[in-house]
């Protein structure tokens, strides 16, 4: 059995304070970094989200539908809008896969494969505005996936 973290003592009338909320230092954080993407994509006609589903495709040029779902941790009603979007603009097309039809696989066009190089120094551009060094960003990432990991995995709290 793990032990159970205690909690971490308030400062009185402090239970209120938003500043000393947890949750809100994450969702501001969040709300930071995502906000930093905004002119990086506007160029490329992008918006985060869907930033992410071309990262997702990057990588293979092609995955299921249910395999960006779960990669990217939204719901089908999330990521169905997004795949729509990109195929409108062309970056991206819906088929169904050969060996299985019931299967809808999402493929890069070569317009959307080609973007890939136009945003190459996206991540390197966010990474100089958290201003972290390479440990401290390490730390980070490992703690908040640590704590996604605690969260979605306990209890039913968060669970997609």
């Amino acid at each position: 059995m793990r032990d159970e973290p205690s909690a971490v003592p308030a400062k009185p009338g402090s239970a209120t304070l938003l500043n000393d909320q947890f949750c809100f230092t994450v969702y501001a954080a969040s709300r930071a970094v995502t906000g930093a993407y905004r002119p990086l994509l506007e160029g490329a006609g992008l918006t985060y989200p869907q930033y992410l589903v071309m990262l997702a495709l990057w990588r293979n040029r092609s995955a299921a539908v249910k395999d960006l779902v779960s990669a990217l941790q939204l719901d089908y009603g999330t990521v169905t809008p997004l795949i729509k979007r990109l195929e409108a603009n062309g970056l991206i097309k819906r088929q169904r896969r050969a060996d299985d039809e019931r299967i809808v696989e999402v493929v890069l066009t070569p317009q959307g494969y080609a973007m890939r190089e136009d945003l190459s120094t996206v991540p390197n551009s966010i990474g100089a505005a958290m201003g972290l060094t390479d440990e401290e960003f390490a730390t980070a990432q490992g703690l908040l996936r640590k704590l996604t990991d605690n969260i979605t995995g306990s209890s039913g709290l968060g669970g997609n």
